[in-house]
């Protein structure tokens, strides 16, 4: 491609596929994607990408088109791969100047020369990295920040990369530039902090984006740069002195406004400062060792002490506390049982851990935790006040919440009081103690205290095991609190029953237990959805007794249901579901005469949910147990329930991604539950030759749903569908694991049990490769057992088919018909080891019994085989009758009896008394 002549056309074809018109569009892309493999085409998108005069939207477009062809043509081996002349061109016009004016476009270009430089640096471009240093230096605002993005970026991609080469020439990068990053970072840093105190804020400003890119270096050389990066006097050096920068940097943020935009750069900046230590810590734990007594200082005075206040903010918190939480928990600095057996490094920094976790510090920590933290905001109890059910979402781990104070203080408060929980137990006991009776309704600040010791007394549940007698507790104090109404007192309510969810697991009589169920009923009437919500997720969660439950089960299940079309956000109606489904799966069969509502209300909320997936996948788990629940009465769901089988487990509609799993399943327990096939039941199957192509983690369900319907009504289904099972079946085994294997003929082994006579007949192109896989003596003792299970079957029920099959063998394989019997024979009572199962052992000792009555000289000479099988198999069956003391088939069943369930079992399906029946 001729730069000159084509800049003007690829000028003018970037044009176009800026356009909002698609019909200018489309053409336009198509055209660049044609150019993408032409040589000297990349040199033409850097000539119009550095060129400041052109629309910024297409030099965007220019570059990124640039950055993606380094994806797939830069390395030597990519088809159509570049040049080795066009990329050294581009190499070098890609680090001639670092001016580009637009931030956006100067971010893609510092990120594809980190592209370049991960495939390149430092063999094919030695040059690139004195390149960067050189520019760094430069006076120029523009030009310094532009080089210095460009530094981040490729020490950021270089440190990314694993092989041991790479990590090698990475390590002998960063010994080699540390001494000049951390000069380059003091600079910065030294500057930002007198223009501040000058009152220079657009220089301050300027200089703090400095800062931080060049600390981003930093932390990328620190972390990764170094194999033992303690032996370093600079990478120790520059560790203590982020304590001191800290503190600084922390001082400033006091007079820097929190409208200002400096401060939002600030705060980053102290954040990436945290980030280093954590990163260290992570990486190098031993390295970090000496640095364990400043950091526990450091952290501990800003977020337990007065030394925080008025200076800290919220995200700075979480990391302070992670590092606290990273150095509590990390197993490198834990003994083992054995002192001996510990390295001198790890008892070191046991020993500095120890010598600052004293009794005052955690305390105070203790204390502070509870107390301060723990504690409900103004802005947390509007918000419950405004949004109920807002609150319960994100307290319950909404997105926002996952990342906020509460749940990081949470998690360092149990890993705190797991590690020293005899030094905590007392002190947490005592502030317990100081809360007995109910709280004066007035004194808000008693009743958020209280919230958070019972907060705290739930998360260390565990370590209070012997400390607690939660059943004195519950019977004494927790109960009646339960039942205070006053409306200032719904924190303690809604804590209690949380609290009590926490330690049902842990400590709770089952006496108690009806006395829960009462509270809970009251509860779930209360008109605040915060507590009623939370009170749902307790009448299951815990070792259930039915006996125990079913007196209250009708108002329950009514007041679940009256929560479930109250509520409106899709997070608390899945919870609410998930409720209702585990209460319908523990009772089964006793729901039947309450669920008529929720079967009237399913169909209207699932057409609500068209939007919300997984609420869909949450009424989909409840139909499942509904469809246990009501049995063959399921058959009165029909209209709704198939519609919603056949959307969910059709790979042609984009929600079968979030369904197909829990449709699979609905689809299994409907057979399962059902009397008998109906015609919109039979059409579902259609589904199934795609999900069998699909060869995914759900092909087990699909081998069950088969069987489920072979069992169901097999002439009718394989009449319809065997043609297209045996054609996939064929297809399957081709590609398949050992697992799947057994799967498919499985099936086909049904098929066979149900109807002996025409099985063989459907399935016939599979037999041959099952047949030759005995001769050829399968290696695997699960499919071999399979396998002579089945031919087990046609030589027992259909030995006219056996015949032509054994005729079928012996032209195929170019064979006499006599020989192929015996090696078949011969081979059957050799691997009759692999046989396990009692079933099949005795179905192959009768098909081979079967052959003696032949006058064939081959049977005759198998006969001692034969006959040591059969003696074998008796003794696996044979069992003696207490009664008569005479041996009987234990296996032989002379009536049918219907499967008993016991109580804690549960009551047979129809699918199981089908496959009685079979039996």
């Amino acid at each position: 491609m001729d730069l000159n002549s084509a800049s003007t056309i690829v000028l003018q074809v970037l044009t176009q596929a800026t356009s909002q018109d698609t019909a200018v569009l489309k053409p336009a892309e198509e055209q660049l994607k044609q150019w993408e493999t032409q040589p000297g085409f990349y040199s033409v998108l850097l000539n119009i990408f550095t060129n400041h005069t052109l629309d910024v939207n297409v030099r965007w477009l220019a570059v990124l088109y640039f950055k993606n062809g380094i994806d797939r043509y830069w390395r030597r081996v990519a088809p159509h791969a570049l040049s080795e002349e066009e990329k050294t061109t581009l190499r070098a016009g890609l680090i001639t100047n670092f001016n580009e004016p637009v931030n956006q476009i100067a971010t893609q270009i510092s990120v594809l020369i980190a592209k370049v430089a991960r495939v390149d640096c430092p063999r094919q471009w030695p040059e690139l990295i004195p390149t960067l240093l050189e520019s760094v230096k430069v006076q120029d605002d523009l030009r310094q920040h532009r080089a210095l993005l460009t530094f981040y970026h490729v020490t950021k991609t270089l440190a990314s990369k694993r092989l041991a080469a790479d990590r090698k020439l990475f390590y002998d990068l960063a010994s080699g530039i540390y001494s000049f990053a951390c000069s380059l970072w003091n600079h910065h840093t030294d500057t930002f902090l007198q223009q501040v105190c000058t009152g220079n804020e657009a220089a301050a400003t300027n200089s703090l984006e400095r800062t931080l890119l060049s600390l981003k270096v930093l932390r990328k050389l620190t972390v990764h740069g170094f194999v033992e990066p303690h032996w370093s006097v600079e990478v120790m050096g520059f560790l203590h002195a982020v304590f001191e920068r800290l503190k600084q940097f922390l001082e400033c943020s006091r007079s820097i406004r929190a409208e200002n935009v400096c401060r939002d750069r600030l705060e980053k900046t102290i954040i990436l400062f945290t980030k280093v230590l954590l990163d260290f810590l992570d990486q190098h734990p031993f390295s970090f060792t000496p640095l364990i007594q400043r950091s526990l200082e450091f952290a501990v005075s800003y977020v337990f002490t007065e030394a925080g206040e008025g200076i800290v903010f919220e995200r700075f918190i979480v990391q302070c506390m992670n590092l606290i939480k990273m150095i509590v928990k990390n197993y490198a600095y834990k003994p083992s049982k054995n002192i001996e057996d510990s390295s001198p490094e790890t008892l070191e920094a046991h020993k500095i851990k120890t010598a600052f976790f004293t009794y005052p510090t955690l305390m105070e920590i203790c204390r502070r935790l509870v107390t301060h933290y723990f504690l409900l905001t103004n802005e947390e109890l509007t918000m419950w006040e405004e949004d109920p059910e807002g609150f319960t979402v994100e307290e319950t781990g909404g997105d926002s919440w996952k990342y906020s104070l509460r749940p990081c203080t949470e998690v360092l408060f149990i890993d705190i009081f797991h590690e020293y929980n005899q030094t905590l137990t007392p002190v947490l006991l005592e502030m317990v103690h100081g809360l007995q009776g109910s709280s004066n309704m007035e004194d808000t600040s008693a009743i958020l205290i209280k919230d958070a010791v019972y907060n705290a007394v739930g998360l260390a549940a565990y370590e209070l095991f012997d400390s607690v007698d939660f059943d004195q507790w519950f019977k004494n104090q927790l109960l009646a609190e339960l039942q205070v109404s006053h409306n200032r007192y719904k924190p303690i309510r809604r804590r209690v029953i949380w609290l009590i969810g926490q330690w049902i697991s842990v400590k709770f009589k089952s006496d108690l237990r009806p006395m829960l169920y009462e509270a809970i009923r009251n509860l779930l009437q209360d008109q605040d959805l915060v507590v009623s919500i939370n009170k749902s997720r307790y009448i299951y969660d815990f070792e259930f007794r039915t006996d125990q439950f079913l007196p209250y089960l009708e108002s329950m299940f009514t007041l679940l249901f009256q929560l479930l079309q109250e509520v409106t956000q899709c997070d608390t109606k899945m919870h609410v579901l998930h409720v209702l489904s585990c209460v319908i799966e523990r009772v089964n069969m006793q729901i039947r005469p309450y669920v008529g509502c929720l079967v009237q209300y399913l169909p209207l909320l699932w057409k609500q949910s068209e939007e919300h997936n997984m609420l869909r996948c949450a009424i989909l788990t409840t139909l499942i147990h509904l469809v246990q629940g009501l049995g063959t009465d399921s058959k009165n769901l029909y209209p709704f329930l198939l519609p919603v089988i056949q959307l969910s487990t059709d790979v042609s509609q984009p929600p079968h991604v979030y369904l197909l799993e829990d449709g699979l399943e609905l689809w299994l327990v409907t057979l399962e539950n059902s009397s008998c096939l109906t015609p919109e039941l039979l059409r579902i199957f259609q589904n199934m030759s795609a999900l069998l192509e699909l060869s995914s983690e759900n092909l087990k369900n699909c081998f069950k749903i088969i069987n489920a319907y072979i069992f169901l009504s097999s002439s009718e289904f394989l009449q319809m569908y065997a043609a297209d099972l045996c054609r996939s079946f064929c297809e399957l085994l081709e590609d398949i694991t050992t697992e799947g294997q057994v799967q498919v003929l499985k099936v086909v082994e049904n098929v066979l049990k149900v109807n002996p006579v025409l099985g063989p007949q459907m399935f016939q192109p599979l037999l041959p490769s099952i047949f030759k896989g005995i001769l050829d003596g399968e290696r695997y003792p699960v499919v071999m057992s399979t396998y002579l299970g089945i031919v087990g079957r046609v030589l027992l029920q259909n030995a006219s088919f056996f015949s032509l099959l054994l005729g079928q063998m012996a032209c195929e394989l170019g064979q006499e018909l006599d020989q192929i019997l015996s090696n078949m024979i011969e081979m059957w009572v050799d691997r009759m080891d692999n046989i396990t199962q009692p079933e099949r052992r005795k179905l192959s000792a009768l098909a081979l019994l079967s052959l003696l009555p032949s006058l064939n000289s081959v049977i005759h000479d198998k006969f001692c085989g034969i006959i040591n099988i059969s003696v074998e198999g008796l003794h696996d069956v044979m069992t003696e009758d207490p009664e008569t003391g005479t041996y009987k088939d234990c296996m032989l069943m002379s009536h049918f009896e219907e499967p008993i369930a016991t109580e804690d079992e549960e009551p047979p399906t129809e699918q199981d008394k089908r496959k009685k029946m079979v039996s």
